[in-house]
């Protein structure tokens, strides 16, 4: 299974608050290179895997994850996961943004946003 990357996923108070995360890592470098209002992601100019995301809440799924992996094949992924009877936090399913993804608990209770880009 090839891994993509990595993003750890950070949940702000308010819009203000992802606002004045932003401005803090920008000053580290980071640039946004995505913004859906409810989720925004830096990355570094200079490693574009390099990435973190903010969220206001979660637009379909249930909880905000706490880590999102990009997988090359996220329907492999998904049976991989489910045959180990790990916890289905969100089914499989396509999003409105272009992305396959699904939720899943890892050992520890940390809910992994397991995604895939469309196309």
């Amino acid at each position: 299974m090839t891994i993509r990357r990595i993003v750890p996923n950070l949940t702000t108070k308010s819009p203000e608050s992802m606002d004045e995360s932003r401005a803090f890592y920008g000053r580290l470098g980071f640039e946004e290179v995505m913004n859906m209002g409810w989720v925004t992601t830096l990355a570094s100019p200079s490693n574009p895997t390099a990435q973190v995301s903010f969220f206001t809440h979660e637009a379909t799924g249930p909880v905000v994850p706490d880590l999102s992996v990009e997988v090359e094949d996220v329907d492999a992924a998904y049976e991989a996961v489910r045959a180990s009877g790990a916890e289905i936090v969100h089914n499989l399913r396509d999003e409105d943004w272009g992305v396959r993804r699904f939720f899943v608990r890892d050992p520890e209770g940390r809910v992994v946003n397991v995604l895939g880009h469309r196309g």
